[in-house]
């Protein structure tokens, strides 16, 4: 009697099973804390359940250490962002001090960003942030990254192109353009 494949939830469910502590583990030791470490494992487990790929896995390490590794460079992104905030908030007059909530908008405005600017090439990333967080010229770019300024205007307007159309796709579906005016 042929036995039927296992179903996605139970592959899911096995993988989590069989890996999570080891996922955990080196994960923790990655980023040098097991709560931050256990925390990165689950991200990684998210993205588990949103793979295509969870049907057909040769090598279920590999397949978790390639989601997890995606998971890290993300934490890492936010957390270098995150502390160059942290550095320009140092920099502030010591009578000012972000209340919890400016923080928590920040951190939502930080991450946001990542996620936008996540699927970009490291160096159009970089431009695009040098541009829009330091104000620094196409030319003052191209010559801290060591490129042509054809270069660097290429890739701002990719990352320009790459938020724009990110925008367009978190609006609801039906709306294609703003509400007419409703004078007489």
């Amino acid at each position: 009697m042929h036995t039927p494949p296992p179903s996605l939830r139970q592959t899911a469910d096995l993988l989590y099973r069989d890996h999570h502590q080891w996922l955990r583990g080196w994960l923790s030791h990655k980023v040098g804390c097991t709560h931050q470490g256990a925390d990165l494992a689950q991200d990684t487990f998210v993205r588990v359940l949103g793979s295509h790929e969870l049907g057909r896995l040769d090598e279920p390490r590999a397949f978790l250490m390639t989601l997890a590794q995606r998971v890290l460079y993300s934490f890492w992104r936010r957390r270098n962002l995150e502390n160059a905030w942290l550095e320009a908030l140092a920099q502030q007059p010591e009578n000012y001090a972000p209340s919890a909530e400016d923080y928590a908008l920040v951190r939502d405005a930080i991450e946001t960003l990542d996620r936008l600017l996540g699927d970009l090439p490291l160096r159009a990333r970089k431009a695009f942030l040098m541009n829009r967080l330091e104000d620094m010229t196409h030319v003052e770019i191209a010559r801290s990254l060591g490129v042509s300024l054809a270069t660097i205007e290429r890739d701002i307007k990719l990352a320009f192109t790459h938020c724009y159309l990110a925008s367009l796709d978190a609006i609801p579906n039906g709306i294609t353009e703003a509400p007419s005016s409703t004078r007489p």
